[in-house]
């Protein structure tokens, strides 16, 4: 690892779009009907995956922690022509300056989105689209359709999220005064440790909560 590898701050996360929900196959129960008529509704579409840049954001430390996202599956339809409930979108918040990859994509591909605004975003799963109902396939000479269409599945891939990072405080001293064991104990960071000089020859980064606070220290060499 070099200098420059150890300020970008990385995430690798598999995400899952929801699936889409199934057609129907429903008859009015009405008299002088054929077979009561079909009125079978179409299941709701599954929900995207969707990343957003948010400047409250200054790490990637919360995506590290959730290696799988998914949204939610549409919901199947039901009788009465009534179409099933779309799937909930998963938002998937990174700090401003996040550069999206598909992570499977060979190396020195295009990325996906380099999102450098507040707010801005990108889908980058697609919900499976929601199977028909029975109600869809009647006709003049066919009007008791005893089938549906089933869903189709939501789109899945792993993401790697990207981001170069600016600390907030250097720890700065003589060689083996202590700055390494500092930065273990008051991150999550394991920089390496050992009795003798010059032991950080690459700055090492941590990431601090104090209460709802959260800052990036460095330790330099």
């Amino acid at each position: 690892m070099n200098s420059t590898d150890s300020f970008i701050d990385e995430a690798v996360v598999a995400v899952f779009a929801g699936d889409g929900g199934n057609g129907a196959v429903s008859f009015r129960r009405e008299k002088y009907v054929p077979r009561g008529g079909p009125d079978g509704g179409d299941g709701g579409r599954g929900g995207n995956v969707v990343v957003v840049a948010d400047r409250n954001l200054a790490t990637l430390v919360d995506q590290r922690m959730r290696p799988e996202i998914r949204a939610g599956r549409g919901a199947n339809g039901q009788g009465g022509r009534k179409d099933g409930a779309r799937g909930e979108d998963a938002v998937i918040r990174v700090p401003v300056g996040t550069v999206v990859l598909d992570a499977d994509a060979p190396e020195g591909g295009p990325p996906l989105a380099d999102l450098v605004r507040d707010g801005e975003r990108i889908v980058v799963a697609k919900g499976g689209r929601g199977g028909l109902g029975n109600a869809n396939f009647a006709t003049p000479t066919r009007q008791a359709p005893d089938f549906a269409t089933p869903a189709r599945l939501g789109q899945v891939r792993r993401l790697r999220l990207s981001l170069k990072l600016l600390a907030d405080v250097g720890l700065v001293g003589l060689p083996n005064a202590g700055k390494s064991t500092l930065l273990r104990r008051i991150s999550a960071a394991k920089p390496r440790v050992a009795a003798y000089p010059f032991t950080t020859l690459v700055p090492s980064l941590g990431v601090v909560e104090v209460g709802e606070r959260r800052f990036v220290v460095a330790d330099l060499p």
